[in-house]
């Protein structure tokens, strides 16, 4: 099974290599390990403690951020190393101010994990939710260099829990200590004989209510919004936009929109205005004299849209039509009743918004419709809505707590 990995690994090095020739993402993700191990040798100093910080993309590194921030009060004899997978994560935070060291994660090798562990030589390893890589873990787990996976959530679907997953169980095994979201996924780890593991929460809890806490503000939205209500999308794909741009093509003077795409480029901002049949303007130029010359404002640029979620009344999650949906808590951070497509089903907080009330699930663009215009109509359920989901985020707080205390007894 080791043989069948290591050659799944190079496959995949292979194919996102061709795919480099024409895809943007692809091509940053090769570009951005081009010569890794000469960056890492010559910034990593020898002989220092290093904490190294993993997450796959931004959304893992958000849910682990309020971890990477404690740990820096807690244990300022420690330098921090951030490592990303996808693009999307390093290209956002290459700059992230509290890490001494960020770089691109070298894929799973044995040679290339043995190369990169000998250089840093962590103290510490914690992975954010997911990333089971082997040859890491193998070799981690033989220079006794303790590792928590914190945050992580288990479905029984996964090979971990089929007949066939022995050796992927293995994999688990040769993490110290994992702290998990919810019971179900105890219970599933305990059931293959697992047993260092202990329910923390969601550690993006903690972080959307830090992000409420200190969110910034625009007073060029304030001009924006004036007094109108505010729908927001945020984190929006094709098909999501398709349904958004149609809704607002036929009301757009009933209120005042936000969407902000997951992808944010050239062609997909100039996509967005040709599906819209009402003038719109985009975020980048919105000064004091244009800021209400449109009801429809286009979000061009990124590491805005959890903070403009202060300013909406109704909130939109796109990816719903796609591999699932987006970061609905920080909508609901602040109090907002939030709509999504179909494809929520992995994310326990959607159900639990959506058994509270608080939630939407739409399946086309009719769904939508009826469910936008009920919500604009029912100004006493927004004020209902409010204080529901405000305290369903605030009552969810406290993994930060647990994972801290436990990266104090194995450090």
């Amino acid at each position: 099974m080791a043989f069948l990995y290591n050659l799944s690994i190079w496959l995949y090095y292979i194919s996102i290599t061709i795919a480099s020739l024409f895809n943007d993402k692809a091509r940053l993700w090769v570009k951005g390990r081009k010569n890794i191990f000469k960056q890492i040798q010559s910034k990593i100093i020898k002989d220092e403690k290093i904490a190294w910080f993993h997450c796959a993309s931004l959304g893992e590194f958000e849910q682990g951020r309020p971890v990477i921030e404690r740990f820096r009060d807690d244990y300022k004899d420690y330098s921090i190393l951030l490592t990303f997978f996808s693009p999307s994560g390093f290209e956002i935070r290459k700059n992230y101010e509290l890490a001494e060291y960020i770089f691109y994660l070298p894929i799973d090798t044995v040679r290339n994990a043995r190369r990169f562990i000998n250089i840093v030589n962590p103290s510490i390893v914690l992975f954010i939710k997911y990333e089971f890589w082997f040859n890491y873990l193998k070799i981690l787990r033989k220079k006794s260099i303790p590792v928590i996976v914190f945050s992580a959530i288990f479905r029984k679907n996964q090979h971990f829990f089929k007949w066939y997953g022995e050796w992927f169980r293995k994999v688990l095994r040769k993490i110290s200590f994992i702290t998990v979201q919810n019971n179900e996924s105890l219970e599933l780890l305990k059931k293959i004989g697992l047993e260092n593991i202990i329910v923390s929460g969601d550690t993006r809890f903690d972080r959307v209510y830090q992000i409420r806490e200190n969110s910034k503000t625009f007073p060029l939205i304030d001009k924006f919004r004036q007094s109108s209500l505010l729908f927001i999308a945020g984190s929006t794909w094709r098909l999501d936009e398709e349904i958004i741009c149609k809704y607002i093509n036929e009301n757009s003077e009933k209120i005042k929109y936000i969407i902000a795409p997951h992808i944010v480029n050239k062609e997909n901002i100039e996509f967005l205005q040709n599906k819209l049949t009402v003038k719109s303007i985009k975020f980048s130029e919105l000064n004091n004299e244009n800021a209400n010359v449109s009801n429809i404002l286009i979000i061009d640029q990124i590491g805005y849209l959890s903070h403009l979620y202060r300013y909406a009344n109704i909130a939109y999650v796109g990816g719903g039509f796609g591999k699932g949906i987006h970061n609905t808590l920080e909508a609901a951070t602040f109090g907002l009743p939030v709509i999504f497509g179909p494809n929520y089903q992995k994310f326990q907080e959607a159900k639990d918004l959506i058994n509270k009330g608080t939630a939407f699930s739409i399946q086309n663009e009719n769904e939508f419709f009826g469910k936008v215009e009920t919500l604009i109509h029912d100004s006493q359920f927004l004020s209902d809505c409010n204080i529901i989901t405000k305290k369903y985020v605030n009552d969810n707080r406290g993994a930060t707590e647990i994972i801290v205390l436990k990266i104090g007894e194995l450090i």
